[in-house]
């Protein structure tokens, strides 16, 4: 039978304030276990909450990033589950007035369209301990360091139907928020996490099946895998005349299996009721708009620019601006070299991969953008061939200077000199008489070939310092005038 998958996602996104939601202890990512959580924190009597303002402002501007209706009116809910990591037995969330209302995010897919997807709403929370279970033999640990850690969970309508689509949102997303500044989007340190709600139904039915939540995924790769995961699951199950349980499951990654965890609450088992030591948060017309007066060029208008303004093709900018990082690297090279599209290459092939290699954010890069600038005017200007700038780019980047004092030092400039390579190429000629003879005797098409033995002479002659172009058309000349 075939089997439509319908898929919601909730993201947990951790807000870049320095201190946490409701007290004063420190957010940064770390520490020693425990060291990180104050009496607000751990919910002891008398303590009350007050509200980290900068993380109002951070909710305000990733609701502007995205189109969404702010609320106007906003209001914190206690949140009622036992489990060990929560210290007071409630999370401080939202869930009748949320601050960011309905919006709608459009993802670009890579044939590059753009995919809709409906914003429900997200809203401020704090965030649980967490649950060690690799320290202690037999034993669980518990560290409330991210205890009142400011979240951010936003949450979207049932609008994706492939695996692919939802990691082309996160990434999307991951991106935004970014270019924002609100958070760092680090899934592998806990800063973005998601939830993904997976239900199948018959392809053409508008029923949707039972949904199962998959808690706590964090890693693009292990999204997608978890999703086919499930998707085979269910499928076996319906196929065989089951029913799907609505649970909360785990991704096992190491057996690529979703796992259940435990029966999937609903709104009503959390006894949501407002926050009694929290007043409202009231936003007016005039904070709006002071928030959006910092707001930065988001991607997608990032990407229009660097089509239309720099050239580039859809696919080009569509890998270079998500990352907010790359595309500053990118504008401060073109800023230097004014060669846009040799820029990219640059910087997506030997620049890419170099950081690749060496785990390393483009950042850390040790050949800055004007160096990489100067390497391609280099190019640019007759200087370099491709095979030398490479040897310039693999010496810049162990340190050894810039373009002009490598290839100083090295001897690499390229050969242009009409003279010098008109001699050298006479010579290579008169000392291969047979290969001479075969290249006269062949078809165009067989010359093609027979002509890169006479190039390769040169080039070792060269010291593979002659222009590829200068030779080429020096070479044809010469031979075609041997008959």
């Amino acid at each position: 039978m075939n089997w439509e998958i319908v898929m919601g996602l909730e993201v947990h996104l951790q807000l870049a304030t320095q201190s946490k939601i409701f007290s004063g202890s420190s957010a940064q990512f770390g520490a020693a276990p425990n060291e990180q959580a104050d009496a607000v924190d751990l919910g002891m009597p008398g303590m009350l909450p007050v509200l980290n303002e900068q993380a109002v402002r951070y909710a305000v501007k990733f609701g502007l990033g995205i189109g969404a209706r702010i609320g106007d009116r906003s209001v914190f809910d206690r949140k009622n589950y036992f489990y060990p990591d929560l210290p007071k037995g409630y999370q401080v969330s939202q869930f009748f007035s949320p601050i960011v209302c309905e919006g709608m995010f459009e993802v670009p897919l890579e044939d590059g369209t753009l995919f809709p997807i409906r914003i429900t709403r997200a809203h401020l929370e704090e965030d649980a301990g967490k649950s060690v279970h690799d320290v202690f033999q037999q034993e669980t640990g518990i560290d409330l360091n991210r205890a009142g850690t400011p979240l951010l969970e936003i949450v979207t309508e049932p609008d994706f139907r492939s695996a692919e689509q939802a990691v082309a949102y996160l990434k999307a997303l991951h991106s935004l928020v970014t270019y924002l500044g609100i958070s760092d989007g680090n899934m592998s340190e806990g800063s973005m996490r998601c939830d993904i709600n997976v239900s199948l139904r018959e392809k053409g039915s508008q029923t949707l099946g039972t949904r199962t939540e998959i808690k706590n995924v964090n890693s693009f790769r292990f999204v997608e895998r978890a999703i086919h995961s499930e998707y085979e699951r269910q499928a076996d199950i319906l196929e065989s005349g089951g029913t799907i349980t609505q649970e909360t499951r785990l991704y096992d990654a190491e057996q690529n299996v979703t796992r259940s965890m435990r029966s999937k609450e609903v709104a009503n088992d959390y006894r949501y009721f407002p926050e009694p030591d929290l007043l409202p948060i009231v936003i007016d017309s005039d904070y709006i708009e002071a928030v959006r007066a910092t707001l930065p060029e988001l991607p997608g208008a990032k990407r229009t620019r660097f089509t239309s303004d720099y050239g580039l093709s859809d696919y080009d900018a569509a890998l270079i601006v998500p990352h907010h990082a790359m595309a500053d690297y990118f504008e401060a090279v073109v800023q230097f070299c004014k060669a846009p599209k040799p820029a990219a290459n640059w910087i997506l092939g030997d620049l890419s991969g170099a950081l690749n290699r060496n785990e390393m954010g483009i950042e850390e890069s040790p050949i800055t953008p004007e160096r990489l600038a100067g390497l391609i005017v280099r190019i640019e200007d007759g200087t370099l061939s491709s095979k030398l700038a490479k040897q310039v780019f693999d010496a810049m980047w162990e340190g050894e200077g810039d373009t002009d004092e490598i290839v100083a030092t090295r001897g690499l400039k390229q050969v242009s000199d009409s003279a010098a390579l008109e001699a050298m190429v006479d010579e290579v000629i008169a000392n291969s008489p047979d290969q001479v003879t075969q290249y006269l005797a062949a078809d165009e098409a067989k010359r093609k070939k027979l002509s890169g033995f006479f190039v390769g002479q040169v080039m070792k002659a060269s010291k593979g310092q002659a222009n590829p172009q200068m030779l080429n058309a020096l070479l044809l000349e010469k031979l075609n005038n041997q008959s």
